[in-house]
């Protein structure tokens, strides 16, 4: 098996490739997570696609990026269902944590509007096709760079 360098290296690639041609941040950094280290169940891909652009398409809340990284490291560590009565799985939660704190270091932000906003100047209605479209050119590759930079760091963190 690779080592842990190479790993996030690929890692890196696929999810970059992945948001570049199919979009959903948190599905990306999963499916690139699921293809390099494992761990990552198709459901919980599945279940991951509603938090893209901040929840919903809401803009609102945590980038799709950070939310997909967050599931991935809960997918190895976070408390399954057997063990609801057997405590709060701590070390997660640092994890975790130290995500968040990382992602609004590098990023300025931690929801897609702040992040809309870092990469652009400004918010987009994303259900509004002619703003969504305005989006995407104006974003560029930051989006996907983001996307790909939280698959390395979940991945160096696994």
């Amino acid at each position: 098996m690779p080592d842990k360098s190479e790993l996030s290296r690929q890692a890196y690639e696929k999810a970059l490739q992945y948001e570049l041609d199919y979009g959903c941040c948190p599905q990306c950094v999963l499916a690139a997570i699921q293809e390099t280290v494992g761990v990552i169940e198709d459901s919980v891909i599945k279940a991951s696609h509603g938090l893209s652009g901040g929840g919903g398409l809401s803009g609102k809340g945590a980038c799709g990026a950070l939310t997909g990284g967050l599931m991935a490291l809960s997918a190895q560590r976070g408390r399954d269902r057997d063990k609801l009565d057997k405590g709060r799985f701590i070390n997660n939660f640092k994890k975790g944590d130290e995500l968040v704190k990382r992602f609004q270091a590098e990023f300025g932000g931690l929801t897609c509007e702040e992040l809309q906003h870092q990469f652009t100047g400004r918010t987009y209605n994303m259900w509004n096709a002619e703003e969504y479209a305005a989006f995407n050119t104006a974003r560029g590759p930051k989006c996907a760079l983001a996307t790909a930079t939280v698959t390395k760091w979940v991945v160096e963190m696994m």
